[in-house]
């Protein structure tokens, strides 16, 4: 038997012949439109609004929000506190044990050479034969400054303005040293080649290595400013955040004291309390690490940068010292009228002078104080010494000049190691003033972090067991 054309259709006519009716009034479901969310997406999201308005509108969902709001609040505070005094702790102990040694390094980097220069000097004019303690002094001077080069470099990132300078140290350090060989090789034979390998190996240095080293010590110094910023700034977020939980928890309480006529909430009040106890550490450790950090400024690091600023000062008025004895007025000034040795001496002793004034200024104890006045004595010893040896050698009396210089009794070599000594002494006083008020500023953080977090853990726990307790009220 054939069928109709139609006939697949009959069993969705019967089907829908079969389907109960829709009551009167209840409109047909729409079809979703195109790339809405499934039916059950949006209901899961509606019924949780839901849920929320509905608690919202009974006391045992409020309290329950508000118990969810105070744990928030309180290990959101912990934990930011945590995270900002970690970050100020840790530029606190950078300034103790990376930059300020590494600013001292470049320093002391800066001063083997240019004793190692005005060593090489000294004992040029010795004679052809260079004293043992001499070669001794010099060889210590450029051990002790590649040794530092060495540590710089493992201390430095690989990239930046130090790493650049520690590469031209290295480089050029080893080109000097040979100048220095060849100079001493020609002196010993008596030939006047000896004086021009000096003064070549010299303009290496005042051109080439100290400057670099100069720049070294400025570019370490910076980071040190930096991190000492950063271990001294406020930690705003984390009080703004402290107040604003102290307040909650303040208002909580009072809620709970308008409703139920009951003074303490133990929960609530054990949140309060670990609050305030967090806030007030926060405050207080973060006054003292910046008092501490300000008498490292001010007692430890500008001294610093004052003494080392004499240092450098009295071993270039050394150095052009000697080499005034060695180039004999063969080298001028530009205008060419005057000695350019000479002169640049006397402008470094100038320079020295200035800066053991304004050492004294900032120096804030006798102990302090002593070694700078006694640099200043003996600097105006070692002025005077040279103005009498200056005299003999303008009146042509060149061995009698040398020996005011060089040799054995009141010579302004004595002068001149005097002034390094107490100078040296009065470093050593600074660097302790500094190391140890850093070192306060580091201590005054450094248990606040874990303190903080677990503070905030503990107080969050009483917030959350005081609404609790109210809650069981409702059961």
């Amino acid at each position: 038997m054939t069928h109709p054309p139609n006939a697949p259709a009959a069993p969705a006519a019967r089907s829908a012949a079969h389907a109960p009716a829709r009551p009167a009034g209840v409109p047909a479901q729409p079809s979703p439109a195109p790339g809405a969310a499934p039916p059950a997406a949006r209901g899961a999201w509606a019924v949780g609004r839901e849920r929320l308005r509905v608690a919202t509108t009974t006391e045992p969902g409020r309290l329950q929000i508000l118990g969810a709001v105070l744990a928030l609040l309180v290990v959101a505070f912990g934990a930011v506190t945590a995270l900002q005094v970690d970050d100020r702790a840790t530029a606190a102990d950078d300034v103790v044990s990376r930059s300020q040694p590494l600013s001292a390094d470049a320093a002391a980097i800066y001063r083997s050479l240019a004793d190692a220069d005005t060593t090489a000097a000294g004992g040029f004019l010795a004679g052809t034969l260079e004293p043992a303690e001499s070669r001794a002094r010099y060889d210590r001077d450029i051990a002790t400054a590649a040794r530092l080069l060495v540590k710089a470099a493992a201390s430095t990132e690989s990239s930046g303005e130090s790493a650049r300078e520690i590469a031209t140290l290295n480089e050029q350090l080893p080109r000097y040293t040979g100048l220095i060989e060849r100079a001493r090789a020609a002196n010993r034979q008596g030939l006047p080649l000896g004086g021009a390998y000096l003064r070549y190996a010299n303009q290496q240095m005042t051109s080439t290595l100290l400057p670099a080293a100069e720049r070294l010590y400025a570019a370490e110094t910076v980071r040190l400013h930096k991190d000492d910023e950063s271990a001294r700034t406020w930690p705003f977020l984390s009080l703004g955040l402290g107040l604003l939980t102290l307040a909650v928890l303040v208002w909580a309480q009072r809620r709970n004291y308008v409703r139920t006529n009951r003074v303490f909430n133990h929960g609530l009040l054990a949140a309060t309390a670990a609050t305030v106890v967090v806030v007030l550490w926060l405050l207080a450790a973060h006054t003292v690490a910046r008092t501490e950090l300000d008498n490292a400024r001010k007692h430890g690091q500008e001294s610093l940068q004052v003494l080392n600023t004499a240092r450098i000062g009295s071993l270039t008025a050394r150095a052009n010292e000697l080499l005034t004895l060695v180039a004999r007025g063969a080298v001028l000034t530009e205008d060419g009228k005057n000695d350019k040795y000479e002169a640049e001496y006397t402008s470094s002793t100038g320079a020295l002078t200035d800066a053991l004034a304004t050492a004294r200024e900032l120096a804030d104890d006798d102990a302090g104080r002593s070694p700078v006045d006694e640099a200043a004595s003996r600097t105006g010893e070692w002025k005077q010494r040279h103005k009498d040896a200056r005299a003999k050698d303008d009146a042509g009396d060149f061995e009698g000049a040398l020996g005011g210089i060089v040799g054995s009794e009141e010579t302004t070599g004595q002068s001149f190691d005097q002034v390094d000594a107490a100078l040296e002494r009065a470093l050593a006083h600074e660097q302790a003033e500094f190391t140890r008020s850093a070192g306060d500023a580091r201590d005054a953080l450094t248990a606040l972090p874990l303190g903080a977090a677990a503070l905030g853990i503990l107080g969050a726990a009483g917030a959350v067991l005081g609404i609790n307790r109210r809650l069981s009220e409702y059961r």
